[in-house]
This record gives structure tokens, C-alpha cells and sequence, in this order.
């Protein structure tokens, strides 16, 4: 869309909407609403509202690059990756090392 300025006669252009450089609309992978550019967060690629980009298991609100992913959803780095992705029985989580005897059928462990 274009119109002429009134002051100095040049041809000005205008946007129909705001978008990316990839042409679609930001929308936050959280809420599916559109993200404005001043209250984004960038992370894992995609853009975020503040409150949106939380811990997918405890749902703690995390900053951008301070956080684990996996499968596209973020995580906090303690206790929620480690305690879901990490080593099972060592020192997973801020408390300490967690040793079970008996995995999830039953068995006993050596």
C-alpha cells in the first residue's frame, strides 16, 4: 500500500501487517497469539512472550539461552532436564544423588 506524503510529495509505503523476515506472522509457540517486538524473548528460534517461555514440567519462567531443550520445549536446567533426560541415580537435580533399588518393574538392581 502506498499513498503520497503531504509535506514533501514522496511516495511512502506502507506494511499490511507486522511479519518476519520469513513472511508469517510471530506467534508464540506457547499461546499461539501474535508476539509484538517489544515484549519478545528469543529463544530455542522461535519468538516468545515473557510469560510463556516457563519450564515445560514445573513451569518456572526462564531467560533466553538459560535453559535446557528437548524436542523443542524448554526446560530448567535443575532439577526438571536432569530428573527427566539426565543420568538416572546420579546427582540429579540440586538436592543430590537419588539411588533406587528397584527400577520401574520391580526388579532388583545389583
Amino acid at each position: 500500500m502506498a499513498s503520497k506524503c503531504p509535506k514533501c510529495d514522496k511516495t511512502v509505503y506502507f506494511a499490511s501487517s507486522v511479519t518476519t523476515f520469513t513472511g508469517e506472522p510471530n506467534t508464540c509457540p506457547r499461546c499461539s497469539k501474535k508476539v509484538y517486538f517489544a515484549e519478545k524473548v528469543t529463544s530455542l528460534g522461535k519468538d516468545w512472550h515473557r510469560p510463556c517461555l516457563r519450564c515445560e514440567r514445573c513451569g518456572k519462567t526462564l531467560t533466553p539461552g538459560g535453559h535446557a531443550e528437548h524436542d523443542g520445549q524448554p526446560y530448567c536446567h535443575k532439577p526438571c532436564y536432569g530428573i527427566l533426560f539426565g543420568p538416572k541415580g546420579v546427582n540429579t537435580g540440586a538436592v543430590g544423588s537419588y539411588i533406587y533399588d528397584r527400577d520401574p518393574e520391580g526388579k532388583v538392581q545389583p
